[in-house]
């Protein structure tokens, strides 16, 4: 065996593995390898431009200034971007993909942190995308007062579109079936809010349906009650299944 051939191979006992950045990066490739992806992140740019255009020409002042206009910016990717989280995680196992990523990287917790960390990344990008065209909306139309935004709410619009990722990356994981988590991402919600609309679940609602604690993040800075329950609610719909995800994805077998 040459020289080369022995410093291949690793010493006994050490495992070597790609490196968490590495892995973030494989996972953001995979948002845009597959047709679904890739067209999916195109409709949202294409969406977020036209929106704020419209605005921008049609919409009254008081919709014109970069607040207004950075809050409707990001909505198609808030919306849209879930159903990316879910293809990044679920699409694997429905297209027998998994087993070629764990024959590589056996640790699975790692293979999810890296589509989590993906997730996130991917929403950096898209809420910078969407404050550079709220703010070209914004010089276009010169409303009064237009850069006028509390710094607070920047974060929380930041906040909102991450939260709506990883919810979608916990649908994905919990179900591991593209199909279904899509549809109960959106379903199971607004089944909630038609049930907190009875006046018995009035006080559950307040705190978990999301319409209700997760809408503010874009329309006003939260006070310590509205954040507490914001959180609630993430509790129940990010957390849990991303929980209940990851349990599956350590126990289950990879067909």
């Amino acid at each position: 065996m040459s020289t080369a051939a022995l410093t291949a191979v690793p010493p006994a006992g050490r495992e070597t593995r790609p490196g968490l950045g590495r892995l973030t990066l494989v996972e953001l490739r995979k948002m845009t390898d597959t047709r679904a992806g890739f067209w999916l992140q195109l409709a949202i740019a294409a969406i977020t431009i036209v929106l704020v255009t419209a605005i921008a020409i049609w919409g009254e002042e008081t919709d014109q200034d970069f607040r207004s206009l950075l809050g409707a910016a990001i909505q198609p990717a808030s919306t849209l971007g879930p159903i990316v989280g879910v293809l990044l995680v679920a699409s694997e196992w429905s297209q027998r993909t998994a087993q070629i990523t764990f024959a590589l990287v056996p640790r699975r917790p790692r293979v999810l942190g890296a589509k989590l960390l993906a997730g996130i990344a991917w929403c950096a990008v898209a809420f910078a995308a969407g404050a550079v065209v709220a703010a070209v909306g914004t010089i276009a139309a010169a409303p009064e007062d237009a850069w006028r935004m509390p710094a607070a709410l920047i974060f929380q619009d930041a906040f909102y579109v991450v939260t709506s990722m990883l919810g979608g990356i916990a649908f994905g994981a919990a179900l591991l079936a593209s199909a279904p988590a899509i549809v109960l991402y959106f379903v199971l919600p607004i089944a909630w809010s038609i049930v907190g609309s009875f006046a018995a679940f009035e006080g559950a609602a307040r705190w978990l349906d999301g319409s209700r604690t997760l809408a503010p993040l874009v329309d006003e800075t939260l006070s310590g009650t509205q954040w507490a329950r914001a959180l609630t609610t993430l509790a129940l719909w990010m957390l849990l299944p991303l929980l209940i995800g990851l349990w599956r994805i350590v126990r289950d077998e990879v067909r």
